[in-house]
């Protein structure tokens, strides 16, 4: 196999966010008078957080509201509550080292997607880092991808992949006409990717490299 671009996602494919997103999930629900055990809200991970916050009835039009309550707790310490997952920054050096431009595409705000590969020292395996508004209402995966893939200059998009645990990602990519690497490190079941539609699955790093090196 082998690619010359491959799009990253960043919670559960380079990072694992689990604590801060959960703990500000947690958080935003109490705003509402609804009790949760941050263990049970990892399906916050990876989508846009009004799609989440809608499983709870949470109405559109209180749902800046609920985004600014998950932010009361991300903002000042949820973020720093995430930590690489291991071995993935030796990955990304081989990949880059191999000639795989990388690019970053993620649901999560760009301002904090920054922060996050900024505190990692992971931004100099990157070509663009790409992120979501602030507004995370306009966060579709598929706007995402399209931006990314533009300001990487992908062409051919057969020669690109997009990285990612959640069928979110398959689907974003899917609508820009690229194949998905589904990772199952992530908060993304095997059976989730498969249904949406990825091409490959991997269960490791070293699986991932197989399918994305030349």
């Amino acid at each position: 196999m082998g690619f010359d671009f491959a799009l990253f996602d960043l919670d559960g494919t380079l990072t694992d966010p689990k604590e801060g997103i959960t703990r500000s999930a947690a958080h935003a629900l109490r705003h509402f008078g609804i009790e949760a055990d941050p263990e049970g809200l990892t399906h916050f991970i990876g989508p846009p957080l009004p799609e989440s916050f809608a499983q709870y009835g949470i109405s559109e039009e209180r749902m800046d509201e609920a985004v600014a309550a998950f932010r009361e707790y991300f903002e000042p310490r949820g973020w720093l509550e995430n930590a690489p997952y291991p071995g993935i920054e030796k990955t990304l050096e081989r990949l880059q080292s191999a000639g795989v431009r990388l690019i970053l595409a993620t649901s999560k705000p760009e301002e904090f997607a920054v922060r996050i590969m900024e505190r990692f020292d992971l931004t100099k395996y990157f070509t663009c880092l790409c992120g979501a508004p602030m507004d995370e209402r306009m966060a579709a995966k598929s706007a995402i991808v399209a931006r990314a893939a533009a300001l990487a200059g992908i062409r051919d998009k057969t020669r690109a992949v997009m990285v990612g645990d959640r069928r979110h990602d398959v689907e974003g990519a899917r609508q820009n006409g690229i194949d998905t690497a589904g990772v199952l490190w992530g908060y993304g079941t095997r059976e989730e990717l498969e249904t949406a539609g990825a091409k490959y699955l991997a269960a490791d790093l070293s699986e991932l490299e197989k399918i994305l090196l030349p």
